[in-house]
């Protein structure tokens, strides 16, 4: 039996940190109530320190998501943690996240603290936010760039003033699966208390391999995976949940892990967090991009249309695609992707009647990005009354 990775959901927070996206209340309860109908684990609803507007949004989640954990964000300082507490009152399941900067660069530069000062801070802070409630996540900001002497400090710290869950953070997204993977593993070496407790990662996509480094993560041990909806958040993104949980469905043994979130939901809820947020998908974006489950070559065409599984390993159905598997026709498309296009609209061609038609719409396909149904009509209707000649 593999053992259950929890997934954190952060596209209310983190993702909301994308340049240009601004997700007001109503919104931020819409995303959530369709995260905790897709049974993600943990909602993390926002920062509610940061303004009156933020801190109403996470009181709206936390009193309205009654089937998963609702998280809030919190400043290693006794304001944002009394705050996040207020703004969790009516959560079923709260949980108060506490994060302070771990790498060397940052504590020297941006918080201008030794890393004695930070264990401290750490530990003061982690026994606060338990005063208001049992689940307490710690984040050591920008992990993958820490010490690692320095990081298995603080981890021993998290684990003994509380501290629930301990997230790793690639806060700049610089590290590579392979690293990452041998950090783990030394990090629970140095600190065996960390059995206690459960480990989570959280990694950005600057060099895009938030993916790549979150399942390796899995691999390793860690237990939480953070990402968001269409990996929308800072600079170039976090890891998108899309990708995370379809790889964990159709490789968990592998893994050594597996999830709860239901598939089906992830395509409906891209749309949506693409609509709220704004923020356009790529075409070729893995699982929820529009040219995800399109066949554009005649070799591809050819075999999908034969056994869909010969180009199309990923079952669209499971990932929730409303429009499924597609033939999209173009000038590199063949014989059988046109006739399979023909006859769905109501033309059987054979013989000299498809060799004409498919000429004809060769010529139209070599001026054009995509033929249409329409074209394929016309097409179609003009080959039958002249079969003959070639020309549109």
């Amino acid at each position: 039996m593999s053992d259950k990775v929890f997934v954190l959901d952060t596209t209310l927070r983190d993702g909301e940190q994308s340049a240009g996206v601004c997700f007001n209340k109503a919104e931020k309860l819409e995303i959530a109530s369709a995260l905790a109908a897709m049974r993600v684990d943990v909602i993390e609803a926002g920062f509610p320190a940061a303004s009156p507007a933020e801190f109403a949004a996470v009181r709206a989640v936390s009193e309205t998501v009654r089937t998963a954990t609702v998280c809030a964000l919190a400043r290693a300082n006794a304001a944002d943690i009394d705050a996040a507490a207020a703004a969790l009152r009516g959560a079923a399941a709260p949980r108060i996240h506490v994060f302070v900067n771990a790498s060397q660069v940052q504590m020297e530069n941006q918080l201008r603290k030794t890393g004695d000062e930070v264990l401290a801070l750490a530990e003061a802070m982690i026994r606060r936010a338990r005063c208001h409630t049992d689940d307490v996540q710690f984040s050591a900001m920008d992990a993958t760039r820490a010490d690692l002497a320095y990081l298995a400090e603080v981890a021993r710290v998290a684990v003994r003033a509380g501290a629930t869950t301990l997230n790793l953070p690639d806060t700049v997204g610089c590290i590579l699966p392979h690293l990452l993977g041998a950090r783990i593993a030394d990090l629970l070496a140095r600190v065996p208390e960390l059995a206690t407790i459960r480990l989570s990662f959280h990694g950005h996509d600057d060099l895009g391999l938030s993916t790549a480094n979150s399942l390796e993560a899995v691999r390793a041990g860690v237990r939480q995976i953070e990402a968001t909806i269409n990996g929308i958040g800072e600079r170039a993104g976090n890891t998108a949940l899309e990708e995370v949980v379809t790889a964990l469905v159709l490789h968990g043994p592998a893994l050594g892990g597996h999830t709860d979130v239901d598939p089906r939901r992830l395509c409906p809820l891209s749309d949506l967090v693409r609509a709220r947020s704004g923020m356009s998908v790529s075409p070729n974006k893995a699982i929820v991009g529009k040219n995800a489950f399109r066949h554009a070559s005649g070799i591809h065409q050819d075999g999908v249309l034969k056994k869909r599984e010969t180009f199309e390993w990923l079952d669209p159905a499971l990932v929730g695609s409303a429009e499924g598997t597609q033939i999209v026709l173009g000038k590199l498309s063949g014989r059988a992707g046109f006739a399979s296009r023909a006859a769905a609209l109501g033309f059987e061609l054979r013989g000299a009647l498809l060799d004409a038609a498919f000429a004809r719409f060769q010529t139209l396909a070599d001026a054009r990005r995509e033929v249409f149904d329409d074209d394929v009509r016309a097409v179609c209707t003009l080959s039958q009354t002249s079969p003959s000649s070639p020309a549109c």
